[in-house]
């Protein structure tokens, strides 16, 4: 059944950069590589900007299969009307997310025996079927469930409903050519005893053939609620494995968070081995399911969280007002310091600009998850970041006593950065080691041989 699988998880380099910045800037480095939803086989992922009560919510598909048998239910707070709803492209979806993915970042020790200059940072990282309409309409009225609105966006046909019971809004559904899963009635009724109404979207084929699209596009809902939630129970009903959810919030304040969930920073500013710049994908699934697993499967993790005016460093340029607003920001000026290009790999300390991005990872099941997504807006303006460390030794002559003592500090660094892998992805601290040994074995030290002879230990 395919019904529910577009929102399954839902409800249903490189340039070198000169620390010459005040110390707040001391992310700077190298960026390398990112963990964005690519990693993840299924992985929602939605937008919600949101401003007061006000919110415009985008929500992206990752449907397969003929989409003829694409469908969408989406409990929402309010009665939508058609200026209500658009479609969008998914490339503002990737944009958001390869902007604010984790990332891998590099640098390379300076020689120790070279004087130090004034105002220069060092760069060691940051801290670690068809009926009359009447009949229809009787026969709605039956079983409890009456239409709101009728109309069609893009290649959708949309109907907003209203139900008195679920069983009487899953035969509706049934009878409308919706293929509902089993268990979709005890998973509407809470929604229906609050009063939601429900979304309903599918494809209509002529105009999705007429359109020239490849495939369906991004859906994007707004409304006016107090209600800053998102569903994801119905979700759930097909699900045999854990879900992926990705979660961008925009907002003209701070950081958004979870409320009826723990709200947890994802484990950050690691230095990590040389070689996992091969394995960054490997190494962050591996990360986060350990975390996850630690955090007994019921948190939400923070990945980023950083104002749209600045990056640093930057795994994507900034969006720009227009594309910004295409993801949703209906309170952004026309002056916008996000405008601004940037080259990926640089940091640049704009004034702040009126929109702030937060992007949050789910995982859930049923029984961990067993509430839909309940969020709140602060005022916390610090930024953060899922960031990971390479550190490359210095390879030049080193001559002087400060750069004999930088030989000696090596392999204790070298050990710290294995074992702190092992902690972070529970690899196994001697296959670890065996791959740095590979990693470093090209580099021109023949105290090298002491080191690796100190591993063997």
């Amino acid at each position: 059944m395919k019904f529910f699988r577009l929102l399954t998880p839902l409800l249903l380099a490189i340039v070198a950069v000169l620390c010459f910045a005040p110390a707040a800037w001391a992310f700077c480095g190298f960026y390398v590589a990112k963990a964005d939803t690519k990693l993840y086989n299924k992985a929602s992922q939605v937008v919600i900007a949101r401003d007061g009560d006000r919110t415009i919510l985008t929500m992206a598909n990752d449907f397969q299969g003929e989409v003829k048998d694409f469908a969408m239910v989406v409990p929402v707070p309010t009665v939508l009307q058609k200026e209500q709803v658009r479609v969008t492209q998914a490339k503002i979806i990737e944009r958001l997310d390869a902007f604010s993915a984790p990332r891998l970042v590099e640098y390379f020790d300076p020689d120790p025996c070279a004087p130090a200059y004034p105002n220069e940072l060092s760069a060691a990282p940051a801290p670690a079927a068809a009926r009359s309409e009447a009949g229809s309409a009787r026969d709605d009225a039956s079983l409890g469930v009456t239409v709101e609105a009728r109309f069609n966006v893009g290649e959708y046909d949309i109907v907003i409903l209203s139900a008195k019971e679920s069983g009487g809004l899953e035969t509706w559904l049934k009878r409308s050519g919706y293929k509902i899963p089993r268990g979709a009635k005890q998973l509407l009724q809470p929604y229906i005893r609050s009063s939601m109404k429900f979304f309903v979207a599918k494809v209509n084929l002529d105009k999705f053939e007429q359109s020239g699209y490849q495939f369906l596009r991004p859906l994007q809902i707004s409304y006016q609620s107090p209600k800053f939630m998102l569903p994801i129970r119905l979700g759930m009903i097909n699900a045999t494995t854990e879900q992926d959810l990705i979660v961008y919030i925009l907002s003209p304040q701070g950081q958004a968070e979870i409320t009826n969930y723990r709200t947890v920073k994802i484990p950050s500013d690691a230095n990590i081995p040389l070689f996992v710049k091969n394995e960054f994908g490997e190494f962050y699934k591996s990360m986060f399911q350990t975390a996850y697993t630690k955090e007994d499967r019921k948190v939400g993790f923070l990945e980023y969280a950083w104002d749209m005016g600045s990056c640093d460093p930057c795994s994507a340029e900034p969006l720009t007002s227009e594309e910004l607003k295409q993801a949703g920001v209906f309170w952004l000026d026309d002056n916008s310091a996000s405008d601004v290009p940037v080259r990926p790999g640089f940091r640049r300390p704009l004034p702040r600009s009126n929109v702030f991005i937060s992007r949050l990872h789910v995982r859930y099941t049923r029984d961990k998850f067993p509430e839909d997504l309940i969020f709140q807006q602060t005022a916390n303006s610090e930024s953060f970041q899922g960031r990971y460390v390479l550190q490359h030794p210095f390879q030049g002559e080193l001559k002087c006593q400060a750069g004999r003592e930088y030989k000696r500090s090596l392999p204790k660094r070298f050990e710290q950065e294995a074992q702190t892998l092992a902690k972070l992805t529970n690899w196994k601290i001697q296959d670890i080691r065996n791959k740095m040994k590979l990693s470093v074995g090209n580099l021109r030290y023949s105290w090298w041989e002491s080191f690796l002879s100190w591993l063997r230990l």
